[in-house]
């Protein structure tokens, strides 16, 4: 019997979907996107109005054979890659590889993976929305232009390997001229002063000093700007009496903050989980494709988590209000469902982030999720449900006490009716609130007092301050910011802020972004020779011209057409007025006495000599908190009586540079000709102790001069197979695990690799076109509940070694001394 074929983009989906549309239907997944511009050129006809040329991507022909012939067995087609532009991209280039397959294509798009959602889907289906292709077509083809058309003048004059993007620049300007703040920034002092107040009843209570005459205390005020004028006003007050000036009571209610959009989710992600956007996005994407909840099955729990809007459905304001009937009362439960309005601009094509089922709570599936997708559904659960309860009712007291011509004022709050803060808790603060500290729920209570009252003064104190420089910006501040000035959109977030730190641009400095010596470099060359560019107002036009695109307002090659007339000339002059990057430390050579320039090596940022070649000095620095540079001598090397056997000079002990493993090691005296390296360890007395190489295992025969390979251990503990005949040959592989990657439609092979801080890591062989990788090293499965391809050997102090599926969301553990469960 002829199936109807569904196409959709993940894996995981196969399993949701395929569970409940039966028999009559196939379900296959592309893997993410089957075409794409080729790596090794730009791949776009510059004279035909740069028209892009895809190709299949490396490592994706089985995935596009399965496809066809999946494809060539089917009745009918159905696209369903996720409901963006990038997923109607995706599902046009599947239509177009396709095609000779089978004609009978239709594009099927749901919010949200339910057997409801998908058979309505079925029931409407449409052809492939050639504006949203367009969108995602200029998108791809612009930020083409900028990597390719400025990555070689940045290798030119900055350093070579780096590029430029047309987004991410952007925001690494943000990031760039916060730090310029931060360091001219000038503070200021300013005093506080507290008094702790007794009145007729009590308790007592503390008021903060608010007013000097008619003038509101503020932050560098001169009137206590300094240790003495802060002493004369307190001896002042001392001398003075405090009188109740007035009291006020008023009730006051606080409505729940609306459900989560992409930017919302991430920034509250960050300050209430300290989730990264990457992780939030990851987890949020499991949650919505899917989980296996035991006998329930494999269960989509939220709505697609790419929108900008705050709506939500009919059906599931019922169903909530429903649910807050039976769990929490009438009382929390508003007779008219709460609508909140999505701001303008934002693209409302999807419901807000929200549970599919109100009624799965994160209780109910604790055992079932990891404990990221865990905390992230309960965040996105508790704000959903939070938006549809009364409001939380406080009431507030505030009371201003005079002394002389000081006026001093003290708030109080009590709750009332705790409204939706009976489900949100503090685990969820507000959009607006999103990067600001945790308050308290409650105020401390004020005691009743009458204008006129006298008030005893208990406690005086004053508490010396300085103003303070506007705060580096953390993922959720950054997000926020991202968002407000219109620069990318919220589903690029989580890539833009991975960008910008696999450059090695920015730095998480106490989990904010901090721009590295080579990030404001590249900011500042482009902002000089590409201004047009580098404007946020402009960044922010050309996402709005996206959005035309995607509208069917404008035609993508002529939003192409207009960047470029004023791209080109920016390049051309920059391609001969940029200068080679020069930053002047402040510090003098050591050795030569000449300037020493902030340069950019391999294994980080260093000062080198400006007389280089003639001098060839270098120091590590780092910048206090005004930016000036501070160098850092390195020990002094240790000569040893140890000799090298392949010179017969002395081996030294080195400290690795900045940027490469930590472990110290012994080198040769007689580098760089003679590169000899041996481990060691101390003994007790602190005596060196070479450690004697492993025994070299035959690997082989080297492909490029026909000497035997082995397999050795680097310094940082990883093994790798290389050649014998070093250093004439250096060639080198990654050591195969030999166990297949699991990733569908991947031909390649796990192997052992060591991350950029020696940590040991095992990824697929055919990186970068499969970035699969795993911290635990690879053991065959599959596993016997899942089916995963994959185990893993894990450690753990509480169980030693054990087995475990290499599927983060599959709970098998196989243990030698417990068997299976």
């Amino acid at each position: 019997m002829t199936k109807d074929l569904i196409i959709v983009e993940s894996p995981a989906k196969v399993k949701t979907i395929g569970k409940f549309l039966g028999k009559d239907y196939a379900v296959e997944a592309s893997v993410g996107h089957v075409r794409d511009l080729p790596k090794g050129d730009m791949g776009l006809d510059e004279e035909h109005g740069y028209a892009p040329r895809y190709e299949i991507i490396k490592g994706k022909e089985d995935v596009v054979g399965r496809l066809r012939k999946a494809a060539k067995a089917a009745k009918h087609v159905y696209l369903a890659p996720d409901p963006d532009r990038e997923g109607e991209a995706i599902g046009w280039h599947v239509a177009e590889l396709i095609r000779t397959q089978n004609k009978n294509v239709s594009r099927i798009q749901f919010n949200e993976i339910t057997a409801r959602a998908v058979k309505e889907a079925l029931e409407n289906p449409r052809p492939i929305n050639a504006d949203l292709v367009g969108a995602q077509q200029a998108r791809r083809v612009l930020d083409r232009l900028v990597g390719y058309k400025i990555s070689p003048i940045l290798w030119k004059h900055v350093k070579r390997g780096i590029s430029a993007g047309r987004v991410q620049s952007v925001a690494l300007r943000l990031i760039v001229d916060r730090e310029r703040e931060r360091r001219a920034f000038q503070p200021v002092e300013h005093w506080a002063l507290k008094a702790k107040l007794a009145g007729e009843n009590p308790p007592p209570f503390r008021a903060d000093l608010w007013k000097i005459g008619t003038k509101t205390v503020a932050p560098g005020m001169k009137d206590i700007g300094s240790a003495e004028a802060a002493g004369a006003l307190v001896q002042n007050v001392r001398a003075g009496t405090f009188v109740v000036d007035a009291v006020e009571e008023k009730e006051r209610s606080k409505s729940a903050p609306p459900p989560f959009t992409t930017s919302s989710l991430q920034q509250v992600a960050n300050r209430a989980l300290g989730y990264p956007a990457k992780k939030t996005m990851g987890a949020a994407q499991k949650l919505y494709e899917g989980v296996d909840l035991g006998e329930r099955g494999t269960v989509a729990l939220i709505t697609y988590m790419r929108t900008d809007s705050v709506r939500i459905a009919d059906e599931a304001k019922k169903a909530a209000h429903e649910f807050i009937l039976s769990a929490y009362g009438k009382d929390y439960a508003p007779a008219k469902a709460r609508v909140y309005k999505t701001k303008d601009g934002a693209q409302d094509a999807h419901e807000a982030c929200r549970p599919v089922d109100v009624t799965l709570t994160p209780e109910s599936v604790k055992q079932f999720l990891p404990a990221d997708q865990f905390k992230l559904y309960q965040l996105i659960w508790r704000r959903f449900v939070a938006s549809q309860m009364s409001p939380a009712r406080f009431h507030d007291t505030t009371v201003s006490a005079k002394n002389g011509t000081t006026l001093w004022r003290a708030k109080g709050e009590r709750l009332l009716f705790p409204g939706f803060l009976k489900v949100q808790g503090l685990e969820a603060p507000t959009e607006a609130d999103a990067d600001a500290e945790p308050q308290d729920g409650q105020s401390a209570q004020l005691p009743k007092v009458a204008v006129g009252e006298a008030l005893q003064l208990l406690d005086l104190t004053s508490e010396q301050k300085f103003t303070q420089p506007p705060p580096r910006y953390s993922e959720a501040t950054l997000v926020k910011a991202l968002e407000e000035e219109g620069i990318g959109r919220p589903s690029t977030y989580a890539a833009i802020i991975s960008t910008l730190q696999d450059r090695e641009y920015v730095a998480m400095e106490d989990k904010r972004f901090a721009p590295t010596e080579l990030g404001a470099t590249v900011s500042d060359k482009l902002v000089a020779h590409f201004a047009t560019l580098m404007d946020i107002g402009f960044t922010a036009g050309m996402e709005t011209k996206l959005d035309e695109i995607a509208a069917g307002g404008r035609a993508w090659e002529e939003v192409i057409e207009e960047f470029m007339a004023e791209f080109i000339p920016a390049l051309e002059k920059a391609g001969t007025e940029m200068s080679r990057a020069t930053i002047d430390s402040g510090v003098a050579c050591p050795e030569c006495g000449r300037p020493m320039h902030v340069k950019f090596g391999k294994n980080g940022e260093f000062l080198g000599c400006s007389g280089y070649p003639e001098c060839k000095a270098i120091r590590e620095f780092t910048r206090d908190e005004q930016g000036t540079i501070i160098p850092v001598d390195r020990p002094k090397e240790e000569i040893t009586d140890i000799l090298c056997e392949l010179c017969g000079k002395p081996f030294a002990v080195k400290v690795p540079r900045k940027g490469r493993a930590s472990d110290p090691f012994l080198g040769c005296t007689g580098y760089p000709k003679c590169k000899n390296i041996k481990n060691f360890k101390r003994d007790e007395f602190g005596a060196i102790i070479v450690l004697e190489a492993p025994e070299e295992i035959p690997a082989g025969t080297c492909p490029e001069c026909g000497k035997p390979m082995v397999i050795k251990t680097a310094r940082r503990g990883s093994k790798f197979i290389a050649c014998t005949g070093y250093p004439a040959c250096k060639h080198t592989e990654p050591l195969p695990t030999g166990v297949a990657c699991p990733q569908p439609g991947c031909t390649g092979e796990m192997v052992e690799k060591t991350s950029r801080r020696g940590k040991v890591f095992y990824s697929c062989s055919r990186y970068p076109d499969c970035t699969f990788s795993l911290w635990d090293r690879p053991v065959p499965g599959p596993c016997p509940k899942c089916g995963f391809p994959l185990l893993v050997e894990k450690h753990s102090k509480a169980k030693g070694d054990f087995i475990a599926c290499g599927n983060k969301d599959c709970d098998w553990v196989k243990d030698e001394g417990e068997g299976e469960k």
